[in-house]
């Protein structure tokens, strides 16, 4: 029997704060207790860490990431092994990749693909959404028996035509399949065809550099298939969650459906709160770097986007890490904006930007790790055994400097990209233990971890829909 005991360190998870010793047990958190009490001085192990002045928080879990994902003639530049132990360094312990269904495909044999690049390979836990590039009767089938096998969610797209587009009736469908099957429906909500106008637009009139991707996918245009997927999902009785919203538009669609009762949930991700405009508009083709869909937004979207997060109509701050490097990749689009891979790094950041917004008053501590690890586990169907450290869940646990301070850069970061979203950036709070299900993978600010120590998982359903 292996035990790790941590002492000194203030636990600190969704739901409350405690000065307590934890006690973990092969791989799984077998007790709390205060500091200093007698039960606390009754814990006995063969390894003790030590956290005093630290928080003690659950791993983070990034419901959003994209590893080795094909996008333009070219591939994420993270592969499950880089972006798994990048995740690692971070604090985050769980990621939730997206399988893709081909055109033509299976759902199965999508699953099967992506299994095949990860398995094996990867420092920490995993489990997959599944993308539906082809929604017909036999995919439809399919999503029950992906359901019953821990596939629980489905990603479908108002955006990108002729590559992941799927159109109302088809999103419909998958919709009502989802209502009785318990899946949930996830949409990347953007009106793609006219989008696809505004580009043809943009370049007859030569306009080509990278700040035109924010300016052709507009916030109204964000906003507009938004609400039309939450009315497309309370007409077939089913959950929805909305992927990187950006746009206040877009939020108040969500706010208002939530305010009518619909189970409708959204997430955002990091560089809609603390990125914008003016980075897609960097000299020398810089801006390519942060071209991403949705776009970064104007900085007055930004405190509508915090404000959401503080009042619960976004849920979850995911990455949609997908990176992909300056120099031979974002540069493909050079002289044409739209063909710069979308996608930018992230999942090494996230936990540190987040604690920077407690910093700065944005969120609680307890909203930091809701956010980030409890509404995340809850959403996808991993909680309590991710998201959370309380007796029987896994021992995925992050010993957190609040105080050490950081300059975010490419030169220190362990993502496999050749440029940082946030160069320069000077942040307070570090990660500087992680521990994945009781076994160390960082050890003082050392990686410790292996590829093939991470597990497949599969999920059951969304803990917030009835």
């Amino acid at each position: 029997m292996n035990r790790t005991v941590i002492r000194g360190g203030l636990v600190v998870t969704a739901a409350d704060e405690i000065h307590a010793d934890v006690l973990v047990e092969d791989g799984r958190v077998a007790a709390l207790a205060a500091h200093g009490t007698e039960a606390a001085e009754g814990f006995r192990a063969e390894n003790t860490v030590d956290a005093t002045g630290k928080y003690v928080i659950p791993g983070g879990v990034d419901g959003h990431t994209h590893m080795e994902m094909p996008f333009g003639g070219t591939f994420a530049s993270d592969t499950f092994e880089t972006g798994t132990r990048a995740a690692a360094w971070g604090g985050t312990t769980t990621v939730i990749d997206f399988a893709i269904q081909s055109k033509g495909g299976s759902l199965s044999e999508g699953l099967d693909t992506w299994h095949g690049k990860a398995d094996g390979r990867c420092a920490i836990d995993y489990g997959f959404h599944m993308i539906m590039s082809d929604v017909n009767e036999s995919s439809l089938k399919e999503m029950d028996r992906l359901v019953e096998a821990g596939v629980s969610s489905f990603k479908l797209f108002t955006a990108y035509p002729g590559v992941f587009l799927s159109d109302d009736g088809q999103i419909l469908r998958a919709m009502q399949r989802a209502a009785s099957n318990g899946g949930l429906v996830m949409t990347h909500a953007e009106n793609g065809l006219a989008i696809d106008v505004l580009v043809e637009q943009a370049l007859a009139r030569g306009e080509r550099d990278p700040r035109y991707h924010g300016e052709v996918r507009r916030a109204l245009l964000e906003a507009e298939a938004t609400h039309r997927v939450i009315r497309l999902s309370q007409v077939a009785g089913a959950p929805l969650y909305v992927v990187h919203v950006s746009a206040r538009e877009a939020l108040a669609e969500l706010t208002r459906a939530r305010d009518e009762g619909l189970p409708v949930f959204g997430e955002t991700c990091p560089q809609y709160l603390f990125l914008s405009t003016d980075n897609l508009a960097e000299p020398d083709f810089d801006g390519a770097k942060y071209v991403c869909s949705t776009p970064l937004r104007p900085k007055d979207h930004q405190e509508a986007l915090w404000r959401g997060l503080r009042t619960d109509d976004l849920q979850v701050v995911s990455t949609d890490h997908c990176p992909f490097c300056f120099k031979g990749q974002k540069e493909m689009g050079r002289g044409d904006f739209s063909r710069i891979p979308n996608g930018m790094p992230g999942v090494e950041n996230r936990m540190d930007l987040l604690h920077q917004a407690v910093v700065e008053g944005h969120i609680s501590r307890r909203r930091w790790i809701d956010l980030a690890c409890a509404a995340p586990a809850r959403m996808f169907g991993l909680y309590p055994k991710k998201g959370t450290i309380a007796p029987g869940a896994d021992a995925d646990i992050v010993i957190y400097d609040p105080h050490a301070e950081q300059i975010m850069s490419a030169r220190t970061h362990h993502m496999n990209v050749d440029y940082s979203a946030y160069e320069g950036k000077r942040v307070t709070g570090r990660v500087e233990t992680v521990l994945s299900r009781g076994v160390p993978v960082i050890e003082n600010r050392a990686y410790v971890g292996h590829a093939g120590h991470g597990t497949y998982l599969p999920r059951g359903l969304c803990q917030y829909a009835d």
